[in-house]
């Protein structure tokens, strides 16, 4: 049993699950995943998620901050300016500083606060380039954490992430299982009981030969990453015309025929 009766759940495409896709091809994602468990374990339990993909950190501050602060649930989680980090040009230190501003106004609106430091990109060819801006940025959420009294989830840590089975074909988003991993490690950091453990390894993979493996990096490149750039060069989003997929506090109903927790 744990301590919260609500959670505002909000941020980029990481929360709102992209990735871990249910049979009707809606986002599941880490954070569903808990707060089924949650509202397993507590009746009547809340829960909303204002998370849409592509976001960067002024949009989620300008757009969802205001809500989770008048909602003042038990909780918020918050991750953001991963989407910023990876842009050209952007420095960490400015967005580490507008993602403290938030960080405070949600603190004191009373509600928890939990943070999640992004993960170590280096298993992947186009996260990879920007390492070191995560590891800056890291560093400030770590900061960011233990001055406003915030949890902090630190996925760079999490060894199950180094493996590229934790990340979904696009190789920018984790896949069903890295979601589920993260759900239980959260879960950990905000003293939710769980029964599963997110560093239970993961099975030995046959080595693929070298010719398919430059065959997933060309269909790679032609699928994800020629799109990405495109989109990058037009300045536009994923998310673009996209809503929360639950954008107010409502109690969540708990499908068990559906039940995909862990």
């Amino acid at each position: 049993m744990h301590g919260y009766d609500s959670w505002v759940a909000i941020g980029d495409s990481f929360t709102e699950g992209m990735g871990d896709m249910a049979p009707d091809g809606s986002c599941v994602g880490w954070a569903d995943r808990l707060a089924e468990l949650m509202a397993v374990q507590r009746p009547g339990f809340q829960y909303a998620n204002l998370a849409v993909r592509g976001k960067m950190l002024a949009e989620i501050i300008a757009e969802q901050v205001p809500l989770a602060e008048e909602a003042a649930p038990d909780l918020v989680s918050l991750c953001g300016g991963g989407n910023d980090i990876i842009t050209p040009g952007t420095d960490p230190d400015d967005v580490a500083a507008d993602f403290d501003a938030a960080v405070a106004r949600l603190r004191a609106a009373g509600s928890e606060v939990v943070l999640f430091t992004g993960p170590d990109p280096k298993v992947q060819p186009l996260l990879r380039r920007v390492r070191g801006k995560v590891g800056i940025y890291n560093g400030h959420l770590h900061a960011i954490a233990e001055r406003n009294g915030a949890r902090l989830v630190d996925l760079w840590s999490m060894d199950a992430l180094h493996d590229k089975r934790a990340w979904c074909e696009d190789r920018l988003h984790f896949s069903s299982d890295g979601h589920r991993r993260i759900a239980l490690r959260t879960a950990e950091v905000l003293g939710v009981p769980v029964v599963d453990d997110w560093r239970e390894p993961l099975p030995p993979e046959d080595p693929k030969p070298w010719l398919r493996l430059r065959q997933d990096d060309l269909t790679w490149t032609t699928t994800h990453l020629l799109p990405w750039v495109a989109r990058q060069l037009r300045g536009e989003s994923l998310g673009d015309g996209l809503t929360p997929k639950r954008p107010q506090l409502t109690p969540y109903a708990v499908d068990r025929t559906h039940h995909h927790v862990f």
